[in-house]
């Protein structure tokens, strides 16, 4: 156990390392969240009304964060990249614990998604954006959405390994976009026809963004009767650890025989 641990730290340390020789990935990586909160807090917010008369961006940022948390790509043009130029199998070949490298792409993710999360806040503020609520639920709202991402990095890892190609990967793209927009992230899900709100409203990142909108204290969007709407923060918890338990498993017996 010791052992896959200090694999797993290794490997995270690799990815860390890269991405800091990396300036174009840095670059994407930290000013995304900018470009965020600017296009739909500035030039989309002005058209859209929050239920019950809040601040669109207060109503927004949540759901920013949630998006960043679920955003697969990274991981899964990273591991289809690796797949694609020979690395998986190098790394196959050394005495390692083989969940080490999954592990430490998911932890090094993980942790420069916080870097990501810290300048997105600040930009919120900037904005006008506020934590209503006290300090503890903003470190367990920071804790949630990590933890999310951490367990969303898989179903990416997993995804790299199926495509084996960053090409594909990447253009894959288009097929996880919408997955995002049918959430309650920029809009509320209420004014959409009854059988897209109910998909919308079991989204995983519903689920997410209503639990930042609650724990940072901001204006929420109707739940509509829906349970995961309605217990946001707990709902949250299970779709992470769903994710987890499904495609973990998954991951490492692809990687395996990658």
């Amino acid at each position: 156990m010791i052992g896959a641990v200090t694999d797993g730290a290794a490997a995270a340390e690799r990815q860390l390392t890269r991405l800091r020789h990396d300036p174009s990935a840095i670059t994407l990586t930290l000013g995304a969240p900018v470009v965020l909160v600017i296009i739909f807090g500035y030039i989309f917010g002005s058209a859209i009304a929050v239920p019950g008369g809040g601040n669109y961006r207060e109503f927004l940022l949540p759901g920013l964060f949630a998006t960043t948390a679920a955003n697969i790509l990274p991981s899964m043009v990273a591991m289809a990249r690796d797949s694609s130029r020979g690395v998986v199998d190098r790394f196959r070949s050394l005495p390692i614990a083989r969940m080490a490298v999954p592990f430490g792409q998911a932890a090094a993710t993980t942790i420069y998604g916080l870097g990501s999360f810290v300048l997105m806040g600040l930009c919120g503020f900037a904005v006008g954006w506020r934590i209503e609520r006290g300090a503890g639920y903003a470190i367990g709202a920071l804790a949630l959405v990590a933890a999310f991402q951490f367990a969303a990095t898989w179903v990416g890892m997993y995804l790299g390994l199926v495509l084996g190609n960053e090409q594909a990967a990447g253009q894959a793209s288009i097929l996880v976009f919408p997955v995002t927009m049918l959430s309650n992230v920029f809009v509320p899900t209420s004014g959409m026809p009854a059988w897209l709100r109910a998909i919308a409203d079991w989204n995983p990142i519903s689920a997410l963004a209503a639990a930042m909108r609650q724990l940072f204290g901001n204006p929420t969007a109707p739940a509509n009767g829906a349970w995961p709407l309605l217990h946001p923060v707990l709902a949250s918890v299970g779709w992470l650890l769903l994710l987890l338990a499904i495609f973990v498993p998954l991951c490492a017996a692809r990687y395996a025989r990658a």
